[in-house]
């Protein structure tokens, strides 16, 4: 394909409501230098409302809600887990455009987050933290501080795992409200900062403790049918599987969209790091189990069985995620499987491109319609800074496939 090319997804999930081909046509044309010039746009609005002479680099964006058109933001804190995303924005733009003051804003934001790396463990989520801020910024400038503070946060990750389980403890704070050693889908995603430190210079058990969650989780965190529950409680001393629960889904039984596509990016991951065909038979499997109950523009509701679809909200951020992972799992598979994979994260791409999700001149994030914690009530229906990250990270691996033939993958 052209690197500048109007891309057209071949659309062939069965699973989908039949349209007219014209109407289908239309709904899946994606100018991909379009929706990146959209998001450079954006991310400049941003910064002319984020930043002057007296900015608080600390305070990093989490959302948009109601009526509002500009960021909330919060405190980078060691329990405010979204820190890291607006640096990732910021280091994707860059890199899709050569900015160099978006690179000057993304150093300025990622380093308000260096200190993390030497404050003790509080969760799971100082993956999320650290791989999209200083992740990107080291392979982006490589820049040795950088590193050492990605060396430093893995170590201090790795102090969750508990050897009886074979898993991380995500939320340290909430072992006794589930009833045991705790650990939820999200955490697969904080595995690449080990996998990433074992092979740049950190200790070589940082991999065998990422696999060891990969196959754990593997085991027990799933249904037959390749949907998975949000979190799995296990016995911290014998280390046996007591349950599986949910905490931001309908229920305990249903598929919440957004945990099923952490399933999809973390074992696409996996497979990357490990070339262990067992994740890759199991990325296909979490990934097909995603895609065979998506509504017709593949953008998920919250979850998958609330009774109120299609009354429910969606959930932009799940496509983002899901998205950015098939342009990844599309270089792993052949034939047609390859070819469905990449069809389905285009259409995906499409519909997010599109005026029913693109945020536009209302604000000034990518993505409208994302849900945060709808059990709390919590961002629902919202602009939330992760479905912005996870949308230019899927343009940045689609430009990348486009114009070298290999989607962008790793750190």
């Amino acid at each position: 394909m052209k690197n500048t090319a109007i891309i057209l997804a071949s659309l062939m999930f069965a699973s989908c409501a039949s349209t007219s081909s014209t109407a289908r046509e239309e709904a899946t044309a994606f100018d991909l230098d379009e929706a990146i010039e959209y998001c450079n746009q954006q991310v400049h609005r941003s910064i002319r409302n984020l930043c002057n002479d007296s900015t608080d680099y600390s305070m990093i964006p989490r959302n948009i809600q109601g009526a509002d058109s500009v960021w909330a933001c919060r405190k980078a804190t060691p329990d405010e887990w979204c820190s890291g995303f607006w640096p990732g924005v910021l280091w994707y733009d860059y890199e899709l455009t050569g900015d160099s003051l978006v690179r000057e804003k993304a150093m300025r934001y990622t380093g308000e987050l260096g200190y993390l790396s030497q404050r003790p463990i509080f969760d799971h989520d100082l993956g999320f933290l650290m791989i999209c801020s200083y992740g990107n910024g080291y392979r982006l400038t490589d820049d040795s501080e950088y590193k050492q503070v990605l060396l430093a946060s893995a170590d201090s990750l790795a102090t969750l795992f508990n050897p009886n389980v074979g898993t991380l403890l995500s939320w340290p704070r909430n072992v006794e409200m589930f009833g045991g050693h705790n650990t939820i889908m999200d955490n697969m995603i904080n595995l690449e900062m080990l996998f990433w430190a074992s092979k740049n210079g950190g200790d070589k058990s940082l991999y065998d403790i990422a696999v060891k969650h990969a196959e754990t989780t593997m085991n027990y965190h799933f249904r037959p049918d390749g949907t998975c529950y949000h979190v799995a409680v296990y016995d911290p001393v014998d280390g046996h599987f007591i349950k599986g629960v949910t905490h931001q889904g309908y229920s305990d039984s249903s598929t919440w969209a957004r945990g099923q596509a952490w399933a999809v990016y973390g074992y696409t991951m996996v497979y990357r790091e490990t070339g262990d065909k067992r994740f890759l038979d199991f990325a296909c499997k979490v990934t097909d189990a995603y895609l065979k109950r998506l509504p017709e523009d593949m953008v998920p509701y919250w979850d998958f069985d609330d009774p109120a679809i299609p009354q429910a909200p969606r959930d932009a951020s799940a496509a983002g995620v899901v998205a950015s992972a098939l342009l990844e799992l599309q270089g792993y598979v052949e034939g047609d499987k390859s070819a469905e994979y990449r069809d389905a994260a285009v259409e995906m791409l499409a519909s997010l491109n599109s005026p029913a999700y693109r945020s536009g001149e209302k604000r000034c994030s990518f993505l409208d319609h994302s849900t945060g914690h709808h059990p709390a009530g919590s961002e629902i229906d919202a602009s939330i800074i992760y479905a912005d990250y996870y949308y230019i990270e899927a343009l940045a691996r689609l430009k990348k496939l486009e114009t070298n033939g290999t989607a962008l993958a790793s750190l």
